[in-house]
């Protein structure tokens, strides 16, 4: 899908990079070929891997809360991120030219997840975009069975591909890495303003957007872009968009430097939240108070979490059970 021949090449037009791939050749994700002038995906139908997850783990704890998602992915992703914790699969093409995966046909998956007992189907892991065909046609036998689909991505995805996949999106969560474009050039191969594009695009067409920032130490941690990050959510997302703070662990390419301080957490999450936030959370600290839901209006706690799960969960037809505030979510 999304592509055009140029001169003998082919140009992608599924994600932002927009790559000129020539005869016999892979575009930057490393997973879609030019074979003689048509643009092929290497990963169709191969599953890397396929788990039944938590919704909260993908990080959405305003869509669904307290239900499991069946999660697929396959391997490639359009970053390089330095500190991915899903490099094993999500650089394997680029740095081994490999594809790696089982075959798993959409009309699997949709049964796999019914099985389950999952109300939704998520594309995490890896980057949702790269195997767009395969969670495209996922979405429709989906949708078909009465489930939800939900990307977990980098929204470097094009307006054509938002386009493609609106109506059949029901929810993302999109890292928003840094607010700094130098960042998304030096430690991710990207560029910052497309997916600040894509998040507000896809709060016009009615998906359901909760963002995550992982929050690494001396590289994108200063309270001024963390408070651009927020006014950004606030302004252009809404106040009622979740934002999830998570804590770094050294990983891949960046095993220097130091897990993210706790306090730097509580700090980011105090920003959020003196911004007009509703909703803001401390990702990767199990047993933390900023993992729980509390109401804007009276600060009720709503939903209590330990890590991906839910024990109590007081939100009554989306109402705060002591004030009457209205929640934003879907299915609270």
């Amino acid at each position: 899908m999304l592509y055009e021949r140029v001169d003998g090449d082919v140009k992608c037009n599924l994600c932002s990079h927009r790559c000129l791939i020539s005869d016999g050749k892979r575009g930057i994700c490393g997973v879609r070929e030019n074979r003689n002038g048509t643009l092929y995906s290497l990963v169709y139908g191969k599953a890397i891997s396929a788990n039944v997850d938590p919704i909260e783990k993908k990080p959405l704890f305003h869509f669904l809360p307290g239900t499991m998602s069946f999660s697929i992915a396959t391997v490639g992703c359009n970053f390089r991120c330095e500190f991915c914790q899903n490099w094993s699969i999500s650089q394997e093409p680029k740095e081994h030219g490999k594809i790696l995966g089982d075959n798993l046909s959409p009309d699997e998956i949709v049964k796999l997840a019914i099985k389950s007992n999952c109300e939704s189907i998520s594309y995490t892991y890896t980057e949702p975009t790269i195997f767009f065909e395969y969670a495209h046609d996922t979405s429709i036998i989906a949708k078909e069975n009465n489930l939800f689909n939900i990307f977990v991505t980098n929204g470097y995805m094009t307006s054509e591909a938002l386009k493609k996949i609106n109506g059949k999106l029901d929810a993302a969560n999109v890292d928003l890495k840094s607010f700094s474009d130098e960042f998304y050039r030096r430690f991710c191969g990207a560029k910052l303003e497309p997916v600040l594009d894509s998040l507000k695009k896809m709060k016009r067409m009615g998906i359901w957007v909760e963002v995550t920032t992982l929050l690494i130490p001396k590289k994108n941690d200063s309270e001024e872009e963390l408070r651009d990050i927020a006014e950004f959510i606030r302004d252009e997302l809404g106040k009622e968009t979740p934002w999830h703070i998570s804590r770094f662990h050294p990983d891949y390419k960046m095993t220097y430097l130091p897990r993210t301080p706790v306090e730097s957490i509580h700090r980011a999450r105090e920003i959020g939240i003196d911004s007009g936030l509703r909703y803001v959370y401390a990702g990767n600290l199990p047993g933390d108070v900023g993992e729980n839901t509390y109401c804007y209006n009276c600060n009720e706690l709503l939903i209590r979490r330990f890590l991906f799960d839910v024990y109590e969960n007081k939100i009554i037809n989306k109402r705060c059970p002591n004030c009457g505030a209205r929640i934003d979510g879907v299915g609270l």
